[in-house]
């Protein structure tokens, strides 16, 4: 396998590790979320669902970077 190939299978794996963090991110804000006082409570749960959508796309980086390395080691 090229060095460039490696590097992005890596890089895949730490994509998906960081979209999976994310979610836990994410449901830790929102239970945060619920103990702190009315007048806080709307800006943390916007912050718990802004975090809410990286998991996606960093899953998405990850596939991409996935096929990229895929395509490459074939060569």
């Amino acid at each position: 396998m090229p060095r460039n190939a490696a590097l992005l299978s890596r890089a895949a794996l730490g994509c998906r590790a960081a979209s999976l963090g994310s979610i836990g991110l994410c449901v830790g804000l929102w239970l945060r979320a619920k103990t702190v006082d009315q007048d806080e409570r709307g800006n943390a749960e916007r912050r718990a669902l802004f975090v809410g959508l990286w998991p996606p796309m960093l899953w998405m980086f990850g596939d991409t970077a996935d096929a990229v390395a895929r395509r490459s080691a074939d060569r």
